[in-house]
């Protein structure tokens, strides 16, 4: 009769223990709200880091330098004594990229409202930067769009823009540097929207290791699993 008594609690231990676990699951609503947050404290704090002064050009990780071979002419350019030249046209660069960034905000913030549950679970369950890749894969094409006309109006300001974009076309056809480099602005407004996607990741990787320290009750949720 004991050794009865003894199961039975045993089985109600493990049943209440079971129930409890899946109490600590959030629910559908629970994820998309914590993506929801997660993503819109993401965004905003990315562009407001890098829609700024010098927030490309004060920031190693996401300043941008001339391409490859361009880099290289430019050398040549100190020589010959146009070094402020050159230092204008990556200035010009760099301030582009800053002027286009706030023009993301609108857009990112429409793809959190879009979050579906299967991309709240699948940002749940991904690696660290699952909520990087979910902005490039809603955001990258139609931000490219807005952000060009702004890094145009910015390198137009500089007359080597146009020179080196001329230089860079007829070296693309011999296979010297990458077709998506040969213009510049096209290469700035690539190299902006991976600085804004690597510094969303960075605020992602920060909610996911300490989600408490974010003093939002949903996200501690959510991530702190």
């Amino acid at each position: 009769m004991e050794r009865r008594r003894l199961l039975i609690l045993s089985a109600a231990a493990a049943l209440a223990g079971t129930r409890v676990a899946r109490a600590a699951e959030p629910s559908n609503s629970d994820a998309v709200a914590g993506i929801r947050a997660a993503l819109e404290r993401g965004a905003v704090a990315a562009v407001a880091l890098l829609g700024r002064p010098d927030g490309f050009l004060g920031n190693p990780r996401v300043r941008i330098p001339l391409p490859g071979f361009l880099d290289d002419a430019a050398k040549l350019l100190r020589f010959t004594g146009q070094q402020q030249r050159v230092d204008e046209l990556v200035t010009a660069m760099n301030r582009a990229a800053e002027a286009a960034v706030p023009e993301a905000k609108t857009l990112l913030v429409n793809a959190v409202k879009s979050i579906s549950v299967g991309d709240a679970r699948r940002i749940v369950s991904g690696g660290e930067d699952s909520v990087t890749r979910f902005f490039a894969d809603k955001t990258r094409v139609p931000l490219a769009e807005r952000f060009l006309p702004i890094v145009k109006r910015h390198t137009a300001r500089v007359d080597l823009a146009g020179r080196f974009n001329a230089v860079a076309g007829k070296i693309a056809g011999l296979g010297l540097v990458k077709g998506e480099d040969a213009n510049i602005e096209r290469y700035v407004t690539r190299k902006a929207l991976d600085g804004l996607y690597l510094m969303i990741g960075e605020e992602e990787k920060k909610i996911r290791r300490d989600p408490i320290g974010t003093g939002s009750a949903i996200l501690a949720k959510v991530f702190g699993r």
